[in-house]
């Protein structure tokens, strides 16, 4: 008896380029409201999984939006920028957040901004301006999981949003089992939970590249 193996399940379309600015919009919203639920919690204990403490990483993510779009405006082909925006050390979080909302206002703007023929260096892949839209919506979905986790807010990252960033960045994600939401793939992908068949990974890394 001869059998055939099942079909691969048809991947979801990666959005159209018009589209992304609204998603990182949307994922700063629902990122921002989140965190601010925790703003009075300890914020110097370590992030989940991370060697960074929670307020830190509100650095890294400084940094890593605004360092999307300065990539997207000075467009290098081998080499990151010289820019490097922080948050004031000394700031509260409320006043901190508000810093991240402005950082993505900022790549936002640039996506739009940018032409579609436009690629920038990135070390997992020359990328558009959707794919450092996607980068952005990733770091922040992935970082405020990880702070919430630590200060003890419930909070899953958005199936929709995790959907489009696994479309763009991780070409080799498998379907959300049954009885899974599309934020433990993108857990899975990113070395943070197990999946049925498919351990936690200790070891990641998206592509930006554009496909």
């Amino acid at each position: 008896m001869t059998t055939t193996a099942s079909p691969a399940p048809p991947r979801t379309p990666v959005p159209p380029a018009a589209a992304w600015p609204g998603l990182l919009a949307a994922a700063t919203d629902t990122c921002l409201d989140a965190l601010l639920e925790g703003a009075d919690q300890d914020w110097s204990r370590s992030a989940d999984g991370l060697t960074w403490t929670c307020r830190e990483t509100l650095d890294h993510l400084a940094l890593g939006l605004t360092g999307y779009a300065g990539l997207l405006i000075a467009r290098p082909a081998d080499r990151y920028i010289t820019l490097f925006a922080s948050l004031d050390p000394q700031a509260p979080v409320p006043a901190c957040l508000e810093g991240l909302r402005i950082a993505s206002r900022l790549l936002g703007a640039t996506v739009r901004d940018t032409p579609s023929d436009v690629r920038a260096w990135h070390p997992w892949g020359h990328a558009d301006a959707a794919g450092f839209a996607a980068m952005g919506v990733t770091e922040l979905l992935l970082h405020t999981y990880d702070i919430t986790r630590a200060l003890g807010v419930t909070w899953a990252p958005d199936g929709d949003l995790c959907t489009a960033v696994l479309s763009r960045l991780f070409p080799g994600a498998p379907a959300t089992p049954p009885g899974y939401e599309p934020s433990d793939t993108l857990l899975q992908r990113t070395g943070r939970a197990a999946l049925p068949g498919l351990p936690r990974r200790a070891e990641w890394q998206w592509d930006g590249s554009v496909r």
